[in-house]
């Protein structure tokens, strides 16, 4: 059961003006299931998207990156489950742009304008056929108020939908921000997630959208892990559809520009931790504050490190107080002048080590006590300047092995 994550209800997802969403079952694997769904696009928005830094990246990636890069302005998203379309070589770029042709023709707009993204299993052809056999009931499905029902559709081995939304008001205008996500394991982003996109309505220049969907994902998706794994398929994009009611922003520094950011910063977090959240077998969410470094990136090393480490994540799973995993794992992240004596370790509100020992007013019942809770906070503090960083990651359960072992059947 997902921690502390109930199912969005659809009217509390506010529609965008500019977005219409489409979702059909096109049997890609399975039938009866809601597998391949279309994101249509108004004319004149703003559009820019952050991917996986794995190397091995998907055909759907590689088409994505070229896309945005003609600035042709993009009017569509493909979005198909059930398969990766990645480690498929040559085959699997023309299946790609083959799908985009598809949906091009459907609206008579250029295949160049359309973005194409799948998840699921990795080294399987793309059934081409199927997705475009499907198209005319995506498309006929297409509706502004259809959000819960496209995180549905972009759905795996998630056991709830994705989706928050929110209303902020700007120079005088209201705008409407509303977001999807998809992922539940291989969570380890880096400069993305599995899937997440992002759309509100306020005008925001194409000049400023690169550095906007950069900054989102660096505070929201860059702070989640689940295993340690970067997909091959990790993506997220953000839309500004251009038709609220302000003047254009045109530099995120502006008041505008770090209202609506602080505004979408939100919903991106919102989405990102409901991955974690719906993490696969997870029972716990747990913070991972670091506090007290040289630099945020240093602060970050060290969370990632206890995020990742097995035997941190089992022992929260069982509640076992075991924390010198935590403080190992502080010590092999790799910060080769780190000074043991300088770090103090905390649970909530309970101070477990002081100057790098066990504090001696801990006890041991205090540390199951927070271990036992579904929500918790590890802070760690190094002691080596004012720097601050922070990860949400979840425990590791029989329930991972057991969904990871059998995720192809």
């Amino acid at each position: 059961m997902p921690v502390n994550l109930s199912t969005p209800q659809a009217a509390d997802l506010h529609p965008v003006p500019g977005i219409r969403l489409g979702v059909t079952e096109a049997g890609i694997k399975k039938a009866n299931r809601k597998d391949l769904t279309v994101v249509l696009i108004d004319e004149g928005a703003s559009v820019h998207g952050v991917f996986t830094q794995n190397r091995f990246c998907a055909a759907p990636v590689q088409v994505c990156r070229e896309h945005l890069g003609m600035n042709q302005g993009i009017r569509a998203m493909l979005i198909n489950t059930s398969n990766a379309n990645a480690g498929t070589g040559q085959d699997g770029l023309a299946r790609a742009r083959a799908s985009c042709i598809a949906l091009a023709q459907h609206l008579n707009i250029s295949p160049e304008q359309i973005l194409p993204f799948s998840t699921g299993v990795i080294m399987e052809p793309l059934p081409l056929d199927r997705i475009q056999a499907g198209l005319p009931a995506a498309l006929a499905d297409a509706k502004a108020d259809n959000w819960l029902r496209a995180a549905q559709g972009i759905m795996t081995t998630d056991t709830l939908p994705k989706a928050f939304s929110t209303q902020v008001e700007i120079d005088g205008a209201t705008v409407t921000i509303t977001g999807i996500s998809k992922g539940a394991g291989m969570i380890r982003p880096n400069m993305a997630t599995m899937l997440g996109f992002m759309a509100t309505d306020a005008r925001v220049d194409q000049s400023v959208m690169q550095q906007l969907a950069l900054e989102l994902a660096e505070a929201s998706f860059n702070r989640v892990t689940i295993d340690g794994d970067t997909s091959t398929n990790d993506s997220f994009v953000v839309i500004a559809t251009n038709q609220a009611a302000h003047p254009a922003i045109t530099s995120l520094s502006s008041a505008s520009g770090q209202a609506l950011k602080a505004a979408m910063q939100k919903v991106a977090q919102q989405l990102a931790q409901a991955i974690v959240r719906d993490g696969e077998g997870a029972t716990k969410f747990i913070t991972v504050r670091v506090e007290g470094g040289k630099t945020p990136a240093e602060c970050r090393q060290v969370a990632y490190a206890i995020a990742h480490s097995p035997l941190v994540k089992t022992a929260f799973f069982a509640s076992d107080p075991n924390l010198g995993r935590i403080l190992a794992a502080v010590g092999y992240a790799g910060i080769t002048d780190l000074d043991q004596t300088g770090i103090d370790l905390f649970l909530d509100d309970v101070h477990v080590a002081i100057q790098g020992g066990r504090n001696p007013t801990y006890r041991e019942e205090d540390g199951q006590r927070v271990m036992k809770q579904s929500e918790i906070t590890v802070r760690v503090v190094l002691g080596r300047g004012d720097a601050v960083d922070t990860v949400w990651t979840c425990d590791f359960s029989h329930d991972y092995v057991s969904i990871n072992a059998d995720y192809r059947s």
